[in-house]
Order: structure tokens, then sequence, then C-alpha cells
């Protein structure tokens, strides 16, 4: 993990959330062989991140139109869903907008 990436998660108001929900979703991206580079994985840490954050201060992300998501792999969408139940309090369109950051790191 590179120094900005663990820099997110230090100074993170929700640091020990992060900490958690990172190591479980690098096993559940082993899982799947999803090795996602250190540069995709600084920016998916930011984005846990303000999702954790969104979950505790109630807040929301505008509405998706799902049928934009519609060539993203089942698997992508599926780890993606894995989160957002993980985190809890979260609409289902962060879901969408996570899974991006799943695929782009299965082309791999």
């Amino acid at each position: 993990m590179t120094g900005e990436a663990l820099q997110i998660i230090s100074t993170s108001k929700y640091q020990k959330e992060l900490e958690e929900l990172t190591d479980w979703l690098k096993v559940e991206l082993v899982k799947v062989s999803i090795t996602p580079t250190d540069l995709q994985w600084t920016i998916l840490i930011n984005h846990l991140n303000e999702m954790l954050k969104r979950s505790k201060e109630q807040e929301t992300i505008p509405e998706v139109d799902p049928e934009m998501f519609s060539e993203v792999s089942s698997e992508a969408l599926k780890l993606a869903d894995g989160v957002v139940r993980k985190i809890d309090n979260l609409s289902q369109d962060e879901m969408y907008v996570l899974s991006i950051h799943f695929e782009t790191a299965k082309q791999n």
C-alpha cells in the first residue's frame, strides 16, 4: 500500500472502520483474483473513506441511472454490493459508482 493510501487511513475520522473494511476487501478481492494497482488502491481507499463518512453523517450521493452501468460485470457489482452492505446506511446508488473501481482493477 502506498504512503498516500496509508495517510488516508491514518487521518480518517473513521480510521478503525476503514482499516477493517480495507482488510476485509483485500480478502474478497483475492477470492476473485482481482489485484488493484497501487494507484487504484489509493483511489479506492479514498472512496471507501468517503462512503464511511456519508454513512455516518447521513449524506447521500446523487441518484444514478443503473442502465449506465449495464456493462459492469456481475462480479464487480457483487463486490460493490458487499461493501455497501458491510458499511450499511448507504443508498444502492453507491454500489454502482463503487463497482467501477472493481471493474477497472479486473482489467489489470
